[in-house]
């Protein structure tokens, strides 16, 4: 066995140990921040219903970069740092949620939303620890993990309820507390991991160097963030559309479950696919979704769910092709991340806005007007860079 190959029972453990934390980073998300908007509405101010989802985005983007450097040093630590960020964070926007302490909630969404900026780099992590050409397999496979943590979030959701009526407050504001567990334990298994050595195969260049113009980069670093920003803003703002039409929480909590499952449920095949057939089909399939989901968003509530599933298949295909064309430029990953959340920040804020003045239909027009541009990364993908060798990804 090749030194620079790691032992297959220590990469197993290693991959086992990622996936879950980053399942239950995403039960934590479909617990708190996904939901974050009725919270808002309840306190009265439902004009700043994206206000919170735009805060734990430029959260995100604030800490990317900074984390994405500090990984360069070592992942484990900067991953476990950011997930105990997010517990406190969590613990934070509970407490001003039950104290409707509008300030306080706001505070824990921030701070949220930059442990998020760190933890999400884990699929990175997981990338690095196999070959290149198996690297849509794992980064597909850490999506679909990610369904268990949203799934046991939403079976929790009736438990949560009871509690939250002895609490005096709502089953929205108690998922914080769920969030904050979540991530302590993620932190436990994040702390457990140790990265694998070099993989035969994998890029030892100076990457950090590489600027987001370059022509391998800028390409990916527009689908995912085109796909992030897309996502988040849809995802946050149906919610409050779905609650003015009457839904309930329990219905409510299951089309994120529906969302998380196009997100992650379909990562076992979109992953391999990806590999075998390159970005450029993902990157096609994800702008067709997107476009997809936001034109039937606003159809009625019978098109609620299938938009949600579309939206999460969408983000999928293109935030799965693009991260795995950016394996190869380990020192861009931060910024690219704090690109990504930056869009998706400016989406939420400008969504809730735009809802309260004109409504959700020209929200979903212009997603799906700004989904279109994930095709310049199709066909961008192909071009040729000099003294580059061509990529199998590509």
């Amino acid at each position: 066995m090749s030194a620079s190959t790691p032992r297959p029972s220590t990469g197993r453990f290693n991959l086992a140990a990622l996936f879950l934390a980053q399942s239950l980073a995403t039960g934590a998300t479909t617990a708190s921040t996904a939901l974050a908007s009725l919270v808002i509405s309840a306190l009265g101010r439902e004009a700043l219903s994206g206000l919170p989802s735009t805060l734990v985005t430029l959260g995100a983007a604030v800490s990317a970069g900074g984390f994405g450097l500090l990984m360069l040093r070592g992942r484990r630590q900067g991953l476990v740092l950011a997930y105990l960020l997010g517990v406190a964070g969590a613990l934070t926007g509970f407490w001003g949620a039950w104290q409707h302490h509008l300030p306080v909630f706001l505070l824990g969404a921030a701070l949220v939303g930059m442990s998020q900026g760190g933890f999400q780099q884990a699929r990175y992590a997981a990338a690095e620890s196999v070959p290149p050409a198996k690297r849509g397999l794992v980064l597909g496979a850490m999506m679909f993990s990610s369904v268990l943590g949203s799934a046991l979030s939403t079976l929790l959701s009736g438990p949560l309820a009871q509690f939250a009526a002895r609490l005096g407050t709502s089953a929205e504001v108690v998922g914080w507390l769920l969030a904050a567990l979540f991530l302590l334990l993620g932190a436990g298994l994040t702390s457990l991991w140790r990265a694998p050595a070099v993989v035969a195969g994998a890029s030892a260049g100076p990457a950090a160097r590489t600027p987001l113009s370059h022509p391998q980069v800028w390409p990916a670093a527009l689908a995912v963030a085109v796909s992030q920003g897309l996502m988040v803003t849809l995802m946050s703002l149906t919610p409050l559309r779905a609650h003015h039409m009457g839904m309930s929480h329990p219905a409510i909590a299951g089309l994120i479950t529906v969302h998380v499952a196009g997100m992650f449920g379909f990562g076992w095949l979109t992953g391999p696919l990806i590999d075998r057939f390159g970005v450029r089909l993902g990157y096609v399939g994800g702008a067709a979704l997107l476009l997809a989901a936001a034109l039937s968003a606003p159809s009625g509530q019978l098109w609620l769910a299938p938009s949600m599933f579309l939206l999460g298949l969408g983000w999928n295909l293109g935030f799965l092709s693009g991260s795995k064309a950016l394996t190869a430029h380990r020192g861009v990953q931060g910024r690219v991340d704090a690109l990504a959340y930056l869009s998706a920040a400016a989406g939420t804020f400008i969504g809730g806005l735009v809802i309260s003045r004109f409504g959700f239909g020209p929200l979903a027009q212009g997603c799906a007007a700004i989904s279109l541009l994930v095709l310049i990364s199709a066909w961008q993908s192909g071009a040729k860079v000099p003294g580059a060798q061509p990529a199998a990804a590509d």
